[in-house]
């Protein structure tokens, strides 16, 4: 039963996906695969759901590398139900979870690295997590700083106070959103410094089949920035990561990725001066010839059941009709 249900989703996604050269293309977004589920991170999946995941997009959809793809989309030969399958940021588990998952299943996908936090680094919203994981109950005053008073005396209340804080801080500028992130980091016990690729890892993920993109040095939100930092943020994230690999860097993920928000017509600009071939967004959607290729949409569903997870996909091709 559960087979004719998917592939009677399969037929619906093949005709939601266009016809012809107006074939439609979904990309995928994650960010971390986790071992399992973090009562911190309710928002990331677990080896468990990845896996069926990529078990099924590798069964009834079309997977292909992004290059690929996007050659296909600009001469009008994609094929019905095309998917990419792209990371964001660089998290170590990239590579201890999910490559092997991907390559089980014959897949391929483009990670976007944030080089700045590679061998050791960490971005400043895990700083926050992980220093509200640690400190003990039952309040957490941040009224010192402005950030009020909160309630940690259990996983659910500290999961809910990252929940709260991140987005107060996350559109400051990035000093000080560092600092915020360095005054909890000063209460918490030892921080971990683990959570991001090596660049041992990033060379084997590259060796693996997989496409090695550009994030920024530091993930800061562009909007905020001047053209010479943004400039510097783009440039050197693509010189680093071409010297490591000794290859060119051919793809671009926006840092955060809200269209008008988090990156301006300026910044994209820049993203094609330091030589990017296109560039991704997380504006929810899909894309097709003759679409902007420096601000392709990105979608993942979050549903818990492979039906659901395949019917999403199947209203996000039809209700973006391009």
């Amino acid at each position: 039963m559960q087979t004719v249900l998917l592939k009677t989703l399969q037929l619906l996604c093949t005709l939601a996906s266009g016809p012809g050269s107006k074939k439609k293309l979904f990309i995928l977004i994650y960010h971390q695969v986790l071992e399992q589920p973090d009562f911190m991170r309710p928002w990331e999946i677990d080896k468990t759901v990845f896996s069926w995941q990529m078990a099924l997009i590798a069964r009834y959809f079309n997977v292909l590398p992004l290059h690929e793809a996007l050659e296909k989309m600009a001469n009008g030969t994609l094929p019905p139900r095309a998917v990419c399958i792209t990371f964001d940021d660089g998290y170590a588990n990239n590579y201890t979870h999910a490559l092997p998952i991907l390559l089980a299943n014959k897949l391929t996908a483009t990670f976007f690295i944030a080089s700045g936090y590679l061998d050791g680094g960490r971005m400043w919203n895990d700083t926050v997590i992980e220093s509200i994981r640690t400190l003990p109950g039952p309040r957490l005053d941040l009224t010192a700083i402005g950030l009020g008073s909160y309630d940690i005396s259990n996983p659910v209340k500290k999961a809910q106070v990252a929940v709260d804080i991140l987005p107060r801080i996350k559109h400051l500028q990035p000093a000080a959103r560092a600092q915020y992130a360095g005054y909890l980091a000063s209460l918490a016990k030892k921080m971990p410094d683990d959570l991001m690729l090596t660049s041992s890892q990033v060379m084997k993920l590259y060796v693996s089949g997989m496409e090695i993109g550009g994030h920024t040095v530091t993930h800061p939100i562009l909007a905020l920035l001047a053209p010479d930092e943004v400039r510097q943020e783009v440039a050197d994230n693509k010189t680093t990561l071409e010297q490591l690999l000794n290859t060119k860097i051919r793809y671009f993920a926006y840092p955060n990725g809200k269209p008008g928000q988090d990156y301006s017509p300026d910044q994209v600009r820049i993203i094609k001066e330091c030589g990017y071939q296109a560039a991704l967004s997380t504006r929810p959607g899909v894309s097709a010839k003759g679409n902007d290729r420096w601000q392709l949409a990105r979608f993942t569903p979050w549903d818990s059941s492979p039906a659901r997870f395949m019917l999403r996909i199947a209203r996000m091709y039809y209700f973006n009709r391009l």
